[in-house]
């Protein structure tokens, strides 16, 4: 077989016929989730700094005074707690952006605030019937961090609160106020992914916020929206099966 024969845009252009034309780019993959295996000791410990820190100002909150004796043995309770409870390891992402920081925090109180308005009205309108649903959404990065910190963004709005996650798939399922249509439903879908994409650009790491921007150019390049991917049914039914 010829070097012709074997390219298709050469067979195309000397049998007259026009090459097909490329087809829109691919939606760039969510970053594979960081294992702590793939860190080494002092990455380790740099991203575990801030978790011990906070828990041994918690415990300096807890006394109501600082001394060295307070100090030290929320040190010591700290490192204890962390080495003897077996917890899955929360790794930070070691980069927070102060300017996403700040849009992050604002888009909060906006969507705290309208929810509320909206929640309010909903309670005092005579005549409304309260319609329901528990929705599975697909998140798009697999960090537990960002899924939890996503789970406590989106249970801080009044009308929607998360009732369970699962870890593994990347699955939060949440419960939903006024969701008659189907597009209320992907409304609550996209809101969930929107706040995903702030704190990833926030406080994800590199990988991940870049990811995001990715996604974010794709969908201007294509025109679309923002929407979640669906789980299967059976992905469903095996979920309900396990609980």
């Amino acid at each position: 077989m010829t070097d012709a024969a074997r390219d298709p845009a050469t067979t195309a252009a000397g049998s007259g016929a026009s090459p097909a034309a490329p087809g829109p780019p691919s939606p760039p993959s969510p970053p594979p989730r960081t294992r702590p295996e793939d860190l080494t000791r002092w990455q380790a410990v740099w991203r575990q700094l801030p978790l011990l820190a906070a828990l041994v100002a918690l415990w300096i909150f807890l006394w109501d005074h600082v001394d060295v004796l307070t100090v030290t043995t929320g040190v010591i309770l700290a490192i204890a707690v962390t080495r003897a409870l077996y917890l899955p390891p929360v790794l930070l992402s070691g980069r927070f952006n102060p300017w996403r920081g700040l849009l992050l925090g604002l888009w909060m109180m906006l969507d705290v605030a309208v929810a509320s308005v909206q929640v309010a009205a909903r309670a005092v309108w005579p005549g409304w019937t309260p319609m329901n649903a528990i929705i599975a959404v697909q998140l798009l990065t697999r960090s537990d961090l960002v899924t939890t910190l996503t789970a406590e963004a989106i249970t801080v709005v009044p009308g929607t609160v998360v009732v369970d996650i699962d870890r593994e798939r990347g699955l939060l399922y949440l419960h939903a106020l006024g969701t008659r249509t189907e597009a209320d439903l992907v409304g609550v879908r996209r809101h969930v992914l929107a706040t995903e994409e702030r704190i990833v650009l926030a406080i994800g790491t590199h990988e991940q916020a870049e990811a995001v921007r990715a996604a974010r150019r794709h969908r201007r390049a294509t025109g679309r929206k923002l929407e979640a991917a669906r789980p299967e049914p059976e992905e469903l039914a095996e979920r309900e099966d396990d609980a």
